[in-house]
């Protein structure tokens, strides 16, 4: 699909900026709706909230009108949040990684990740494999409420800023 260079640019800075604000919106507004979409914790899990809800909502935002056109973005999305978990798992917890500015980093690029892939497929986008996306990231949507609320005693939901890693390398 093909999608103006400004305006991507323009939506992505817009949707970094967002994801950011929206680290702090819990702190500011400590409340049930804020908790949803902001981080209540310094889990890996959480902080996958700062990438879902603003690329979501500028995924809609660029695909509107487009039919079909918002499965490579949900695609995106779920690769997005995977590699998010992923690399922040290795770092935090395998690496013992504190490092504030390999966090920005990592968030940054996930997010032009994120705006460039999806330009790269032509649709159309039709079938079942392509409704798959949308329904996981519907699934992971949910997912993100459920563990808001009832978080799961696992390493990945667990708070990093009150501990040292599980892992630590010998030095």
């Amino acid at each position: 699909m093909y999608y103006e260079k400004r305006q991507l640019i323009l939506t992505a800075l817009l949707t970094i900026l967002l994801g950011s604000a929206l680290h702090f919106l819990y702190t500011w507004m400590p409340n049930g709706i804020t908790a949803l979409f902001s981080p209540i914790s310094e889990s890996l899990w959480e902080h996958v909230k700062i990438l879902f809800w603003p690329y979501l909502l500028a995924a809609l935002w660029l695909n509107r009108g487009r039919p079909g056109g918002m499965r490579p973005w949900c695609l995106t999305l779920l690769l997005m949040c995977a590699l998010m978990l992923i690399l922040g798992f290795g770092y935090h917890i395998l690496l013992d990684g504190r490092a504030m500015w390999v966090d920005i980093a990592l968030y940054c690029l996930l997010m032009i990740l994120g705006f460039w892939l999806p330009s790269r497929f032509s649709g159309p986008f039709s079938g079942f494999l392509w409704l798959l996306p949308c329904l996981l990231a519907g699934a992971l949507a949910v997912a993100i409420g459920l563990f808001t609320l009832w978080p799961p005693r696992l390493l990945l939901f667990a708070d990093l800023s009150l501990g040292k890693a599980w892992l630590p390398l010998p030095c």
